[in-house]
């Protein structure tokens, strides 16, 4: 047997390479070729086991089944890893035989051979035995195949990992903005629609309402649900033990906040229940009872805030503004309210701040939010988008449309609305007539 073999390089200058050199390259080729089919058919084969599959597979005590397991608990990154192996792979097979095909097939000397042996051989080699023959193998060996190429693909995992972690951190963040991007052009009567054609017609009400609570959830701020500071029934800190508990019973709540000399400074809350114990009583320091406060921002998602009231075990924060002053509280009931609608309890007041009078006339409170207001008259939330500024009230968003504060019978308008001031209180709009033109 010869031992070395003559190529030729680009200036046709001969090379004399060892038998042995031109068998380890055809070894690493043909191991590339084999290590991107198992990472192609592995690929197929783990993303095709149903539940029963797996099932299966737990009940096994072969490492294979386990690891099949153990890499299936992580799918985005199994994933990203087994792409991100295969296109690796593929290249170090391009390279590696594009490397030979030019020492024993030099372009200068035979430029067609070259060609179709560099761009169509190894291309149609590539795709047969490394993408095409794999997949429908796994397609119909899943469970053969993802236990045999368990612990090859553990090895990849290991190595390919720190890229795959990068891999699913860009392609989640761009799903992020992608989908907030589409959410935020669809307009509320799309959304309400896509939810309602997607629920069929055997949900009822109650459920489509849930859901789209549930689909809005994520974008809702504290701001938007809290009760604003002027409607906050606060306790001072320096009141008697008796004014205190008058108070707590008269108010209703089983939470209220502490203040020092004004509702912007908040010291903490009470309690009802600490209360009890001492009912009878009429004299008693009351300080002792005070627990800290939460604070949180008025911009603070309520996805966010519910995390946080999760972790720390509470169902109530102060909310403050971007100069730390009180803007309002907000309670875990003020949350789930967002999700299963209106929440009613013995201590809840019967009226709920607006009175239809027909479908399209209503007198709302002033306080009352612009979005139940839309929501009270099946109006989508953006349809004072344009002119309610950082408003939250319907009395803001009268004042933001009037430029001036308003007086009793004064007529507002905007759009296909008249807004109609009924009564003031302490400079206060206390209720609105709303118009909607047929």
């Amino acid at each position: 047997m010869r031992q070395h073999l003559t190529a030729i390089l680009w200036d046709a200058a001969p090379v004399i390479l060892p038998a042995t050199h031109v068998t380890a390259f055809i070894i690493l080729v043909l191991a590339l070729l084999f290590l991107t089919a198992v990472a192609a058919g592995a690929e197929v084969a783990f993303f095709t086991l149903n539940t029963k599959d797996v099932n299966y597979l737990k009940t096994k005590e072969q490492p294979g089944s386990r690891q099949v397991v153990q890499l299936l608990e992580k799918p985005d990154l199994l994933l990203s890893t087994l792409r991100a192996s295969k296109y690796t792979l593929a290249i170090a097979v391009i390279i590696t035989a594009n490397y030979m095909t030019h020492i024993f097939l030099p372009p200068k000397e035979n430029p067609i051979i070259s060609f179709v042996v560099i761009f169509i051989g190894i291309t149609f080699l590539l795709l047969l035995f490394g993408e095409i023959l794999p997949k429908v193998y796994a397609r119909e060996n899943n469970v053969r195949l993802s236990l045999f190429s368990a612990p090859i693909v553990k090895v990849l995992f290991s190595i390919f990992r720190p890229a795959a972690i990068m891999l699913t951190d860009s392609t989640d963040y761009i799903d992020r903005k992608k989908a907030r991007k589409k959410l935020m052009e669809m307009d509320s009567t799309e959304f309400e629609e896509a939810v309602e054609l997607s629920m069929g017609h055997t949900a009822t009400k109650e459920e489509v309402d849930i859901f789209k609570g549930i689909m809005k959830f994520g974008s809702i701020t504290v701001k938007q649900i809290m009760h604003p500071r002027m409607d906050v029934n606060a306790i001072r800190e320096s009141w008697g033990f008796p004014k205190v508990r008058d108070k707590m019973l008269a108010a209703g709540y089983s939470r209220m906040p502490v203040y020092k000399t004004n509702i912007d400074e908040i010291v903490g809350m009470v309690h009802t229940k600490d209360f009890l114990p001492y009912s009878e009583i009429d004299e008693f320091d009351w300080h002792s009872l005070i627990r800290p406060a939460y604070f949180v921002h008025q911009h603070k998602l309520i996805e966010d805030l519910l995390h946080e009231f999760q972790q720390k075990r509470i169902h109530f924060a102060v909310v403050v503004d971007e100069f730390g002053g009180t803007s309002g509280i907000v309670t875990l009931e003020d949350i789930m309210e967002e999700i299963i609608g209106d929440i009613r309890d013995e201590f809840d007041e019967d009226d709920l701040n607006f009175r239809k009078i027909d479908d399209n006339n209503y007198i709302f409170e002033g306080k009352m939010l612009i979005n139940d207001m839309c929501r009270a008259m099946g109006l989508p939330f953006e349809t004072f988008d344009e002119v309610r500024g950082e408003s939250d009230s319907l009395a803001g968003l009268v004042l933001e449309i009037s430029g001036k504060f308003p007086t009793v019978n004064e007529r507002i308008s905007y759009g296909d609305f008249d807004f109609t001031i009924l009564s003031i209180e302490k400079l206060r709009i206390g209720s609105i007539k709303v118009e909607r033109a047929v």
